[in-house]
């Protein structure tokens, strides 16, 4: 195999180019009619009633806690298998953050560790839906419920999967907010991107102010209308907006999000069968009911018994041009939190840590051929002796 095969990358074709070109050629680059239309297919895609487009995921989770407006010094609970981006918006609006052990089968946050993690300081709950797989939402919105918390749904890796009731992933249904990520190693790509869905009018009346500097002009909430000119900021926001040229690049792709999830989903059967009866390797696991649009396909490894390291691992697949990836070092034990919040042990979430020892993401996206997924089969297969 003579190219290098990337854990993860973006499928942009021609439509997508024509697309692009259109908006550099309009009066519009940004603030202009193809975010709305961006958002249109977000929220007929999902079934939410609103979808606010903005610049990123990171944002778009700062974002969403900054609507619920929840006390300073309150409390949120997530996953610590996660990006930064999952437990940083709860400390950049005055939360402490608190982490809650994961199941050891989906890798997903455990109710039961949520319910243990709760006290009298807990306001929000921020369940992230790892590697495309959903959450156990029913029993998370129970939990929700009976304590009065929100839940802000981290479906960065999701778009395109279902719950087991069959419902969308970002329909809100049981969440207050779903956001999502376009970067270009996710299922659908805006270049950089993200965007948040809801239910909630209220909510999303903020969120539309928040993307664009806390500011509106929409007479209904003006507290004066002296002009044209005038408008009022409300609220403390950032520029988090999405520019036409992303969004026109997301609604395209939008358009193959089916496409692009059924590819995913031949070449995690095609891993499936190659590692399933293999000693020392786990394939990932799917609830059932669930259907999952995988954005990552996260082996677990014994790299003890297969002798070698993980880092001696990523380095020989490497050099035989396979990327592969580690999701993620736990939250927790990252130098900012260890310095600022010593307590997180790393004892306290035994499944979590476990996960880590052993997890390497291998090559998926849709680009992939056949050829290209046989040939990272053979390779990992070989990778230690154990498997001969």
């Amino acid at each position: 195999m003579d190219k290098f095969i990337p854990y993860g990358r973006q499928w942009i074709d021609d439509a997508d180019i024509e697309a692009v070109e259109r908006v550099l050629r309009s009066g519009y680059l940004t603030q202009g009619p193809e975010i709305d239309k961006f958002e249109d297919s977000i929220k007929q895609s999902v079934g939410a009633k609103y979808c606010v487009a903005v610049s990123n995921a990171t944002q778009a989770l700062h974002m969403s806690v900054a609507a619920l407006e929840i006390d300073d010094g309150s409390e949120g609970i997530t996953t610590p298998v996660t990006f930064v981006a999952s437990a940083n918006c709860l400390i950049t609006n005055g939360l402490v953050p608190v982490f809650a052990d994961i199941d050891a089968q989906t890798y997903n946050i455990s109710p039961n560790e949520i319910e243990k993690r709760i006290t009298p300081k807990t306001k929000v709950i921020i369940p992230v839906d790892f590697a495309g797989q959903a959450v156990d939402i029913d029993a998370i919105k129970e939990i929700a419920e009976k304590r009065k918390l929100f839940i802000v749904e981290d479906a960065a890796h999701a778009i395109g999967s279902n719950y087991a009731d069959g419902k969308p992933v970002g329909c809100c249904h049981k969440s207050d907010m779903t956001v999502f990520s376009f970067h270009p190693v996710k299922t659908i790509t805006s270049g950089e991107g993200g965007a948040i869905t809801t239910n909630n009018e209220v909510l999303y009346k903020k969120l539309l102010k928040l993307r664009t500097v806390g500011i509106t002009k929409d007479k209904q909430e003006l507290g004066q209308d002296p002009g044209p000119w005038y408008y009022e900021m409300q609220l403390l926001g950032g520029n988090n907006r999405m520019t036409d040229i992303q969004a026109a690049l997301g609604r395209s792709q939008m358009s193959r999000l089916n496409s692009f999830k059924k590819r995913r989903r031949e070449i995690v059967s095609m891993y499936n069968n190659a590692f399933h009866d293999k000693p020392g390797i786990t394939v990932p696991y799917e609830e059932n009911g669930v259907d999952s649009c995988f954005h990552l396909y996260v082996l677990q490894m014994d790299f003890d018994k297969i002798g070698k390291s993980r880092k001696q691992v990523m380095e020989e697949l490497r050099q035989k041009g396979i990327g592969t990836q580690v999701h993620y070092i736990p939250v927790n034990s990252q130098p900012y939190y260890v310095g600022k919040y010593g307590e997180y042990s790393p004892k306290e979430y035994p499944v979590a840590e476990s996960y880590y020892r052993k997890c390497l993401s291998i090559p998926l996206f849709p680009m992939m051929s056949d050829e290209e997924a046989e040939y990272v089969e053979k390779n990992i297969i070989s990778v230690g002796d154990v498997y001969e």
